[in-house]
């Protein structure tokens, strides 16, 4: 793209922003992840950053008006993705393993978690009644929570919180838009148990010393 400096007005100008746009559009859709602003700014590093900023705005209004697609801010970035009214569709394409799916229990303990973060296995065993381990691991081999640090009481256990791939699993731009409790649950069809309805004060946490590194492979097992 140049840089050739020429009068607001002309048609170069107006082909040069129709690149930068392309180009930005063309970046968020193949990322894997969402897009920042900043990893934008890196990619196009040649161009005005306000240049950029002005082509993902326009970006953003076109895709308000579009009828399959959306863009739209999840964990700090932009993805492309397809409307939510779509999403069935989308589905028999992909056929979805069942594999891939989580399981009543795991969805339960990712919404505890998700509300009560940071909370120590104990605590998630308490709220959901049962023992939480297995699930435990599975949320953290899809990577949906992680080991945050360790609470201030005796034998010091894990605290878990949510990932940023929960944030991009389930569209949320970061934790202040999760939903009402009542309503994530209807949306992902279980009962919440009665624990997770009731308020809590954030844990003291301690942070995880370089030893407590190879402990996380006994949080999973």
């Amino acid at each position: 793209m140049s840089n050739e400096t020429v009068h607001e007005d002309t048609p170069v100008v107006a082909a040069v922003a129709a690149e930068v746009k392309a180009v930005v559009e063309a970046l968020i859709f193949a990322s894997p992840e969402p897009m920042t602003p900043r990893m934008l700014y890196k990619l196009l590093a040649e161009e005005p950053k306000e240049d950029v900023l002005a082509a993902l705005e326009s970006l953003k209004a076109d895709y308000e008006n579009r009828p399959g697609l959306q863009m739209v801010e999840v964990a700090g970035g932009y993805q492309i993705v397809t409307r939510p009214d779509l999403h069935e569709w989308v589905r028999r394409l992909f056929h979805e393993r069942s594999a891939a799916k989580l399981t009543v229990q795991g969805l339960e303990t990712l919404a505890v978690i998700a509300y009560k973060q940071p909370i120590t296995a104990l605590e998630i065993a308490e709220i959901r009644g049962v023992n939480t381990s297995g699930v435990l691991s599975t949320l953290l081999e899809r990577h949906l929570i992680k080991i945050v640090g360790r609470k201030n009481v005796v034998g010091r256990p894990f605290l878990y919180a949510t990932t940023k791939e929960f944030l991009i699993r389930f569209g949320l731009k970061d934790l202040h838009d999760l939903p009402k409790i009542e309503d994530m649950a209807e949306a992902l069809g279980f009962d919440p148990p009665a624990g997770l309805m009731e308020t809590t004060p954030r844990e003291e946490m301690l942070p995880l010393e370089e030893d407590d590194e190879s402990s996380k492979d006994e949080a999973q097992s």
